[in-house]
């Protein structure tokens, strides 16, 4: 399987390693464009951390980060731009100009986000989300099940194609550094390889289980290799261009 790049751009003032670097829109255009001369195949667009205590933002104040970066990259690179949401107002808006792919990080826990992904009829990345939010999935007792996490996630990709949405256009993400014990976040870098009926996409980038130089390449490159081998569609990086030498086979 070939293995693509998922390219992180953070709209934000906070987010853990990035925080306020792309924060205005032109700075994001312009890591856009470069994130894809870098390699991205998509690259996935969020305003909100969802770092520990981050303050969780309205609809309207989360379309008002997103709508000029969207508004100047969607027409230019339809399908290939994910939209990091749980708020089904902010992917209908985002639909309107574009189409684009839904990521939602809190694994479709809103009925509505299932119903709005089920009519738009667009490509969704569920992630595994344990409790009803982001900040709840840090503060409550971390799940150390992988079988949990596989069986969770096949029944929300279940839901989705009970309601008509092809399997071809569901991704699953295991959720690394969500309420997950660290010995599991490491285990699931091979998910790819327990859930082999839908495409998997590993986002390990820069988080806590990778070590205390998590921010340098090397760690991510070695969490990579295990995900690659292990089968992963895509991988969810802030590193694009260091993971396309690696794919390249010139990174060992």
């Amino acid at each position: 399987m070939t293995t693509r790049l998922v390219g992180i751009l953070n709209v934000t003032p906070d987010s853990f390693s990035d925080g306020g670097l792309y924060f205005e829109p032109d700075s994001a255009i312009a890591q856009a464009d470069r994130l894809f001369h870098d390699g991205a195949f998509v690259i996935d667009i969020g305003a909100e951390s969802t770092r520990p205590h981050a303050l969780a933002l309205t609809p309207e104040a989360e379309w008002l980060r997103l709508e000029p970066v969207l508004g100047a990259l969607l027409p230019k690179h339809p399908n290939s731009i994910s939209v990091d949401s749980y708020h089904p107002e902010t992917i209908v808006r985002a639909a309107a100009i574009g189409q684009i792919i839904i990521n939602d990080v809190t694994g479709m826990n809103n009925p509505d986000m299932v119903r709005t992904a089920i009519a738009l009829n667009q490509t969704i990345i569920v992630s595994h989300l344990p409790g009803a939010d982001i900040q709840d999935a840090h503060r409550r007792e971390p799940v150390s099940s992988i079988d949990q996490v596989k069986q969770d996630l096949l029944e929300k990709a279940t839901i989705l194609e009970n309601g008509g949405l092809a399997r071809k256009k569901i991704i699953l993400d295991p959720g690394i550094g969500f309420g997950k014990t660290m010995d599991l976040n490491r285990q699931l870098l091979r998910f790819a390889a327990i859930i082999t009926e839908y495409q998997v996409m590993i986002g390990y980038s820069r988080k806590r289980f990778l070590g205390e130089h998590r921010l340098e390449l090397q760690p991510n490159i070695e969490a990579a290799k295990v995900a690659i081998a292990a089968g992963a569609a895509y991988l969810r990086v802030h590193d694009v261009a260091g993971h396309k030498r690696l794919l390249k086979g010139l990174v060992v």
